[in-house]
């Protein structure tokens, strides 16, 4: 909610004497790996602040991303980046735009060629074989060699990547971005084995066998059709078949019309995929736009570029004749009563029954776990339904969408999770706390303080040049000039970010400022000095400050606001300190 003096807030001010505590930001919170959001973006907004050139804080921010996420120019394009979700500015005009920022910083860092850097070695070093190339089987890859452990990773493609590479069609995800964040991960000394299937190549019990620990993340690569009378034969394929054959480099001949069933982000990529070979394309589903779990400016690029969508509406059977696919019998559909899950069942219409035209099908509707040879790691098949962390047997840990399908960053989250949990087990301490923690109250900033501004949007490619050039980024990368202005914007929730106003308006003198300042450290309070006025706390725009006894929850201490900052980072190393500001 908003109080009378513009400041978002969910909880009451309570009295007392003021103080200076950090609390946790919607935006890390709302991050399935924990990225230091605020933390990242403040390092290049207050770099003036700090002292730093604007080059050392591109690489210090870069840093701070990819001690967690080793994609962010990956990222930056494809995750939907739920962090934005909760962010406090959208109260006063639109959230932060987090993902753009991240992939111009991840541009940034593979344009500056950076590399990752490489942590303190543990004590005792471990064997790790990680079965599959996929966002977790290389996050899980990265964290162990930074930490000096011996890693091989088994991929039974071509080229590592997994649905990244074969899920994610090339005008939403270039593979030379791809190529480029995980050549940096191999730098680091992961022996990659392309083209090797475990259960086949190379025995389970061999793997078991020549490593102290396997990490597996095989993804949800295997396509399941719909079930209907027709749809096995040629001319149907499955979404994830079909993206995967397209981005392989096949040719695929789906005839002038195409029919895609499903509602999924899947589904949007096939039909998008299937107009780039100048097919009239049709996207059936059986729900309302409302209900449509894919992401809404693609499917707004989908109608763009002239794919129609048939809402409330069942495909029912697959009709075919001696040549091959000729049409999709379907079903009109409504809206009943909400299930267990809440989303409202789809009631078929009695007598409303029609045919569309169509000589392939693409069913984008279902996805799982291929276990096929390697069922000694998991006998049962299936999801796995474990808890998110830990092993799921004797030095076997999972991750990835073989835990449910779900976002690309939550996929290195487990990744991430499961190297840190190894690396901790084999050196006998506690694995560090989880990255990742529940939304607490949001602090309470003053809306009014911020100046309004226009969120910043990268070149977008008509859609008639992104069908004639079917491969093309649709969505350009934003300005220099754009991204340090959208820097700008960060409330900087919960932390400060130096605006000196409590500075300003204590007359007691309470306030000095830091000789060596850095984001989130400007100022000490002295409490011998302070008169309990309370201006410092009415004035701070942030919510760092608060008074004593406040409701508002303390940052979480598994987000690394501030000690982030401390990592050393060799190209700083001989550089002068940050100027004195104290007045």
């Amino acid at each position: 909610m908003t109080a009378g003096n513009g400041r978002a807030t969910d909880s009451p001010r309570a009295g007392g004497r003021p103080r200076q505590r950090a609390k946790a930001p919607p935006c890390s919170c709302g991050c399935p790996n924990g990225t230091d959001v605020r933390g990242w973006i403040g390092v290049i907004a207050q770099r003036a602040k700090t002292g730093l050139t604007l080059e050392e804080a591109y690489v210090r921010a870069w840093h701070i991303v990819t001690d967690v996420n080793p994609f962010p120019a990956v990222l930056g394009r494809v995750c939907p980046h739920p962090c934005q979700q909760g962010c406090t500015r959208g109260s006063k005009d639109s959230s932060v735009e987090i993902r753009a920022l991240e992939r111009y910083l991840g541009d940034i860092g593979l344009a500056m060629g950076l590399s990752l850097r490489r942590l303190e070695e543990r004590p005792v070093l471990a064997s790790v074989g990680i079965v599959g190339a996929g966002p977790a089987g290389l996050s899980c890859a990265y964290q162990l060699a930074r930490r000096g452990h011996r890693v091989t990773v088994y991929e039974r493609s071509p080229a590592a990547g997994g649905m990244l590479r074969y899920g994610i069609p090339e005008y939403r995800l270039p593979a030379s971005i791809l190529d480029a964040e995980i050549e940096r991960i191999l730098e680091l000394g992961v022996d990659l084995r392309l083209g090797t299937a475990v259960g086949v190549d190379v025995p389970v019990d061999e793997i078991h066998g020549c490593h102290d620990a396997v990490f597996v993340g095989i993804g949800a690569q295997v396509g399941r059709l719909i079930g209907l009378p027709g749809d096995e034969g040629p001319g149907v394929w499955s979404g994830t078949d079909y993206l995967r054959l397209v981005n392989e480099g096949r040719e695929i001949h789906t005839g002038r019309h195409v029919v895609v069933v499903g509602g999924g982000n899947t589904a949007v990529d096939a039909s998008r995929t299937a107009r780039r070979s100048g097919a009239e394309v049709v996207l059936l589903y059986r729900r309302s736009r409302e209900e449509m779990p894919a992401y809404d400016e693609e499917v707004e690029a989908m109608l763009e570029e002239g794919v129609t969508i048939e809402f409330l509406t069942a495909p029912v059977a697959i009709e075919r004749d001696e040549y091959g696919v000729t049409s999709v019998l379907v079903q009109g559909m409504r809206l009943g009563e909400a299930d267990a899950s809440g989303r409202r069942v789809p009631v078929p219409v009695p007598g409303h029954r029609w045919r569309v035209q169509a000589d392939c099908v693409i069913a984008a509707v279902s996805q799982g776990p291929d276990w096929h040879h390697i069922e000694e790691l998991k006998p049962s098949g299936g999801w796995d339904d474990s808890r998110d962390t830990g092993p799921v047997s004797d030095g076997v840990w999972m991750g990835g969408d073989i835990k449910g399908l779900g976002f690309a960053s939550l996929a290195v989250s487990h990744g991430r999770r499961a190297a840190e949990e190894m690396d901790a087990s084999v050196n006998g301490v506690e694995a560090p706390a989880s990255r990742v923690s529940e939304s607490p109250p949001v602090p309470p900033v003053s809306l009014d303080f911020y100046a309004p501004r226009v969120p910043p949007e990268g070149d977008r490619l008509t859609a008639e040049r992104a069908l004639a050039d079917g491969r093309a980024e649709v969505t350009g990368t934003i300005t220099e000039e754009q991204f340090l202005a959208e820097v700008e914007s960060c409330f900087s929730c919960g932390l400060c970010f130096g605006c000196q106003h409590c500075w300003m308006y204590c007359s007691a003198g309470g306030f000095v400022q830091v000789v060596e300042p850095r984001p989130g450290s400007y100022f000490t309070l002295s409490l011998e000095a302070c008169e309990s006025c309370g201006k410092c706390v009415d004035v701070c725009p942030c919510g760092y400050l608060e008074f004593d006894g406040s409701a508002i929850a303390p940052i979480s201490t598994d987000i690394p606001a501030i000690g982030s900052l401390d990592v050393p980072d060799p190209r700083f190393d001989g550089l002068p300190d940050p100027p004195n500001q104290q007045r």
